[in-house]
């Protein structure tokens, strides 16, 4: 990555993903499992780890909220979208509670790549981006 892109991503304090990124690392992954199943590990992922606090559901919507519990607050929106019946995608959008500065230095980005990399040892992963 470039050194503007690393500035820029450290001068900000809201990171998402979606599907045509210019970063390779926050382009939308797909993973070969149902939604349901999709659905329930990230549940379980949240729920299982001493790091997050989940704090609302909707299943149906596919959507959830969840903050940090350690450090400083982090609040994350997960979605959860189902492509096919065997391809379901997993969006983030992560913003960090400011301080006296206006930026958090590119935490915001590496919440979002270590939740992707411990999705992708609980799912099967197919890719990331457009026809992933």
């Amino acid at each position: 990555m470039s050194v503007w892109k690393k500035l820029k991503y450290a001068l900000t304090n809201h990171c998402e993903t979606r599907e045509n990124h210019e970063d390779e690392q926050l382009r939308s992954r797909y993973y070969k499992a149902t939604n349901n199943t999709v659905i329930q590990t990230v549940k379980e992922l949240f729920t299982s780890s001493p790091d997050y606090e989940l704090l609302s559901v909707s299943e149906e919507r596919g959507e959830f909220s969840a903050t940090t519990r350690r450090g400083k607050k982090v609040f994350i929106v997960v979605t959860v979208i189902s492509v096919r019946p065997l391809e379901t995608a997993v969006d983030f959008s992560v913003t960090t509670e400011t301080t006296f500065l206006p930026f958090d230095f590119g935490r915001s980005r590496q919440v979002i790549i270590d939740l992707y990399r411990k999705l992708d040892q609980r799912l099967p992963y197919i890719g990331s981006g457009m026809n992933a």
